[in-house]
């Protein structure tokens, strides 16, 4: 199977830890793009009943919404079950780096008020050490060069994020930058996560320590659930 028939299979696994009644949280990216079709699909069957979603991006919130699943903001609900997102880079350890696709700071936040996490991946994304994919730091528009420049100096190779067509720097929902750390190998992904949330002017960073519940892996042998913590 190829990537995309990998996250196809991931996506419709993932569905089956969906339960009727959940408040679920649903993340941002390819993976989880699959997982929303095949959780709409149910819905209109009947499979899955009262199910209320929060989403970490304006797109899942729109496909989401186009497929009949009910939307709700974060903070009209006073519990989210389970949330299911994707990851860009997960270690052995189970940490993880997210925000590949601009929506880190929503993620982190769905994440932290979640019973339960789970990430949805294809094989690829499970590395040793964390690292080869950039780094996303979200920042304040206000005084960011000066943290462009404080990133440099420390090594970090910042890189501005751009829009597609480079017209001009990305802009995340809350309208803040982001730049990406081209960092090769994190060594302690937990002292960088220290120095980075310290910053003035940093808003949140890509790096999902202890957040995870569950990894689910599609893999050429079918999917596979790997447990990370309870």
């Amino acid at each position: 199977m190829n990537q995309d028939e990998l996250k196809q299979q991931v996506g419709r696994e993932a569905v089956k830890y969906i339960r009727p009644g959940m408040v679920v949280g649903l993340g941002t990216g390819s993976t989880v793009h699959c997982l929303v079709e095949v959780l709409g699909e149910h819905i209109k069957n009947g499979d899955l009943t009262d199910i209320v979603c929060v989403t970490t991006s304006n797109r899942t919130t729109r496909q989401a919404e186009s497929l009949g699943i009910k939307v709700e903001e974060i903070d009209d609900v006073d519990h989210i079950d389970l949330t299911i997102d994707g990851a860009d880079e997960i270690s052995d350890d189970f940490q993880g780096i997210k925000g590949g696709g601009g929506a880190l700071l929503w993620e982190k936040i769905v994440s932290n008020y979640s019973d339960h996490v789970m990430w949805i991946v294809d094989e690829s994304k499970l590395v040793h050490h964390l690292g080869a994919f950039p780094l996303p730091v979200e920042v304040t528009p206000y005084g960011s060069q000066h943290l462009f420049t404080k990133l440099a100096r420390r090594g970090y190779n910042p890189t501005w994020r751009m829009l597609p067509d480079n017209s001009d720097k990305f802009r995340t929902h809350q309208r803040n930058f982001i730049i990406d750390l081209h960092l090769e190998e994190i060594n302690d992904p937990f002292a960088l996560h220290k120095e980075l949330i310290g910053m003035v002017g940093l808003i949140e960073d890509g790096l999902f320590l202890n957040q995870v519940n569950d990894v689910l892996v599609g893999t050429q042998d079918g999917a596979k659930l790997l447990h990370a913590r309870q």
